[in-house]
């Protein structure tokens, strides 16, 4: 009976390295691209203003490549309320979506001694605890749009109405994650439900051949 449960083991730690290694690539893939939106100063754009989570820039008209930015290194450095919570949120999200990747990519590292540690993590908790808090961060940030700094950049703004200002490549690149990560829980999942099948198949079958050997002798 013990060695059924070791074969179970170890087959569940194939089917998680094969799986798991493509999963932790695909998160780390997208914990940078997630970094690269959450710094960008590009959220919101106009003729002569941008701005984003942690910076803003402006520019003399007509030299748009000659910009003065300002960096936000502390929540009081923020221009409302808003801001801030936002910020909070969805650096919160990308430390859980940091903190994912990583235990994926232990899946592939720790020996075959962690196997009964692994399977306790909730890593697919993580995931989903992830994606609401950026999600929630990125539906708040537009409230910021009322703020006065936002106005100086674009104008007539309110909550949820830009003015002037457009959509930038920042606030598109952080949507664009959280739809990615949303769709590899869905995935992962499918495959989780594949993998418990597979090993419950592999662990009766080996069950009833152990128990067959030990009859016999």
């Amino acid at each position: 009976m013990y060695a059924a449960g070791v074969e179970a083991c170890f087959l569940e730690l194939h089917m998680r390295d094969s799986g798991d290694s493509v999963g932790s690539a695909l998160t780390l893939s997208l914990v940078f691209i997630s970094a690269l939106g959450l710094i960008s100063p590009a959220w919101f754009q106009s003729d002569l203003y941008s701005f984003g989570l942690f910076a803003s820039c402006s520019w003399p008209e007509g030299n748009d490549w000659n910009q003065t930015c300002v960096a936000y290194r502390t929540l009081e450095d923020m221009p409302d309320l808003a801001w801030k919570a936002s910020a909070a949120l969805l650096l919160g999200g990308w430390l859980l979506l940091a903190f994912w990747a990583l235990l994926l990519l232990s899946w592939t590292i720790l020996p075959e001694d962690f196997c009964p540690v692994k399977g306790r993590i909730p890593t697919q908790y993580i995931q989903a605890t992830s994606v609401i808090t950026t999600l929630l961060g990125l539906l708040l940030f537009p409230f910021s749009l009322d703020s006065q700094m936002a106005q100086d950049a674009c104008g007539p703004s309110t909550v949820y109405s830009a003015g002037r200002c457009h959509l930038g490549w920042g606030y598109i690149t952080a949507i664009f994650t959280l739809v990615l990560t949303s769709l590899l829980s869905i995935v992962g999942r499918f495959h989780l439900n594949k993998r418990q099948e597979k090993k419950i198949l592999f662990s009766t079958i080996t069950e009833r051949n152990v128990l067959v050997s030990e009859s016999n002798t």
